[in-house]
């Protein structure tokens, strides 16, 4: 898990909204697992906070069994902290590199003490990892189709092809609380709308009997 309450925030917030972004989609992702990629050897994994994998189904799994899914993660992203950056940095960027072969490995330094950049992006090409280049601020992901940003403490998702941040899960909850409260709103001003209108006929009706009765009683006079 992450070594403070905000590397783990980050790590959550990040695979909860991979996981509504890729909804009802074959793409597995995960985070904090045990991923094996020595067939036999229980002693050779590691645990990326965040994995992607796609054309994978997005069931439940104990662990990630690299021989037995077929499917190297076509992005890891690593939280770093003090505890975890020099293995980031090294260890884990040979293994996700020779060993699993990761097409995309980014690192984000969520308080910006550890890495200069905060966030940092390597592709995989011809057997080695070369630094992604900046878009506008952003690190382009081939692999997601999405473009990552540090902002401040988060790591923040935007989508090129809709022209939009994809929601945390606590964004996606207030869209569909505000939503529903726009359709409750709307409800009720057709009601208002539809008693308006009913009030309105019962006041014509009357005023129609009224002149009704005004006119037989001309008529018994006359």
């Amino acid at each position: 898990m992450g070594e403070t309450d905000l590397h783990r925030d980050v790590m959550v917030e990040t695979i909860e909204t991979l996981k509504m972004h890729y909804a009802a989609q074959q793409v597995y992702v995960s985070g904090n697992i045990l991923l094996y990629y020595r067939p036999g050897n229980k002693h050779r994994h590691v645990s990326p906070d965040v994995l992607v994998v796609r054309g994978l189904e997005p069931r439940a799994r104990d662990s990630y069994l690299l021989w037995e899914e077929g499917r190297a993660p076509n992005v890891v992203i690593e939280v770093t902290s003090e505890s975890t950056r020099e293995e980031d940095l090294a260890e884990k960027l040979e293994i996700y590199r020779d060993e699993i072969a990761v097409a995309e490995y980014f690192l984000f330094d969520p308080r910006a003490e550890y890495l200069e950049p905060a966030l940092q992006g390597h592709r995989l090409n011809g057997g080695r990892y070369l630094r992604i280049k900046p878009a506008g601020g952003r690190l382009p992901s081939k692999e997601l189709g999405l473009h990552l940003e540090a902002d401040g403490h988060r790591l923040r998702l935007y989508d090129p092809a809709q022209r939009r941040w994809l929601p945390t899960p606590m964004e996606a909850r207030l869209e569909s609380l505000a939503a529903l409260e726009q359709k409750q709103a709307a409800l009720e001003q057709k009601q208002a709308a539809l008693e308006q209108s009913e009030a309105v006929r019962r006041q014509a009706e009357a005023e129609a009997e009224h002149l009704r009765q005004e006119l037989a009683a001309l008529r018994k006079r006359g």
